[in-house]
């Protein structure tokens, strides 16, 4: 049996469930980002990937072509095996994430390089809308004036009108299939389904108010299905990124912050992650000087100080792994390890995968001739194993288990798979 989780987890995963539900079911999700023109998503990118990938140009359209990463997912876990293990190899979990050309007013009707921008945010499977909350007279605006409730309206704005754009020829196309299959002519009322329009009726008031869909909870299992099928922008999960000046940041706080977490409110709600670019830059900049990260991260501590601010909450760390994680875990995807002498690997499955299809990211071969998996906790290993790069003290203490077909992969669950798989025979 998988360990039980508290109140506090399964809510929490309930939520990003319900994010997630209208997106495919894959291992290979990507989340994009989506903001105005220089707000910082090109040098974002750059960060999470650890390397200058993206041409970060003070341009509005320096980025045409969606500039696709892939960033380690910060895994402890993960660390902790591969350094009992000591093996020859180590693969990581990792997070595509796309960056995507900047939108302006009127991008769904084409304006700047609008309806290119908005397939490349309808390729991806969810949204870090970062929104800029810093000035600068060095770094260009496109409206020419800071004000991060603005940009927030004008990004929201476009996105819903494309789906408003979207629904419009969603029902069209349903009506054309209804016409088709019951040979009504073009001239007499089409009778939609039930689900199909409470579906539909319910997007339209949600989009009408400027309001993701996807974050309305009052949707039926049919009508999330009906959803699916129409490929609405705003289904997407998202999370909302403040990119801020570093004396703001340091400060944990600026005039627009609060302003935005009332604006994310009225619109659905929604994760908010404050960070600053300006920041986690200087710090990439030093990640092959150990001495200098540390004297570095001493010196804003002392800046801290000296605005008389103390505590736990005015740590001063990088924000980068809280996004990497928070990206992965609005897509529902988790990991799982296997874990030897050669090779430690993090594989990534979406939660409520079963095992077969967990031993399926494997190898197809694992899944169609799948007989049971062997499985430890990870919890239970690093309690249990004493040092040893073995599963033995874990065995002896019986916490390696058995499991078949019907078992559900946790976070976490270190695992070998048997198989059989017999080649057909040539006729």
């Amino acid at each position: 049996m998988p360990p039980k989780k508290n109140k506090k987890e399964g809510e929490s995963e309930d939520k990003f469930m319900r994010a997630a539900r209208f997106g495919r079911v894959k291992n290979d999700l990507s989340m994009g980002f989506v903001g105005l023109p220089n707000v910082g998503k090109s040098t974002l990118t750059n960060i999470l990937a650890g390397a200058n990938h993206a041409e970060a140009a003070n341009y509005p359209f320096c980025t045409i072509d969606p500039n696709k990463v892939k960033a380690i997912v910060p895994d402890q876990k993960f660390k902790y095996l591969a350094n009992t293990y000591k093996p020859s190899s180590v693969v990581p979990a990792v997070l595509t994430i796309v960056d995507i050309a900047g939108l302006i007013k009127g991008a769904s009707e084409g304006a700047g390089l609008g309806n290119a921008f908005l397939s490349h945010i309808a390729a991806v499977d969810g949204i870090f809308h970062l929104v800029r909350a810093f000035e600068s007279d060095e770094i260009v605006h496109v409206d020419d004036s800071v004000d991060a409730i603005r940009d927030l309206e004008t990004i929201q704005s476009e996105l819903c009108l494309k789906d408003k754009e979207t629904l419009t020829k969603v029902i069209e196309k349903e009506k054309e299939r209804i016409r088709k299959e019951k040979g009504i002519a073009r001239s007499a009322d089409v009778p939609l389904g039930e689900t199909f329009q409470s579906a539909y009726d319910k997007c339209a008031k949600l989009i009408d108010s400027n309001t993701p869909v996807q974050t309305c909870e009052d949707f039926t299992m049919g009508e999330v299905d009906e959803i699916r099928n129409f490929g609405l922008i705003t289904t997407k999960p998202q999370i909302y990124v403040v990119n801020m000046s570093k004396k703001s940041f340091l400060r944990k706080g600026n005039k627009w912050l609060p302003k935005i977490q009332e604006w994310v409110n009225s619109h659905g709600g929604g994760q908010i992650i404050p960070m600053s670019c300006e920041f986690e830059q200087e710090l990439l900049d030093l990640k092959d000087d150990k001495e200098g990260i540390n004297a570095y991260i001493q010196e804003c501590e002392d800046e801290v100080k000296k605005m008389g601010l103390s505590g736990p909450g005015f740590a001063v760390k990088s924000v980068v792994p809280r996004l990497i994680r928070s990206g992965r875990q609005s897509l529902c995807l988790q990991s799982f390890y296997t874990a030897g002498p050669k090779e430690v690997r993090a594989w990534t499955i979406m939660k409520g995968t079963a095992a077969p299809q967990a031993a399926g990211v494997i190898h197809t071969d694992f899944e169609r001739g799948f007989i049971k998996a062997e499985v430890a906790n990870f919890d239970d290993f690093k309690a249990l194993h004493k040092g040893e790069a073995s599963m033995a003290k874990v065995k002896e203490a019986g916490k390696y288990r058995q499991e078949g077909k019907t078992y559900i992969f946790q976070e976490g669950d270190i695992c070998v798979f048997m198989h059989n798989v017999t080649a057909s025979k040539k006729k």
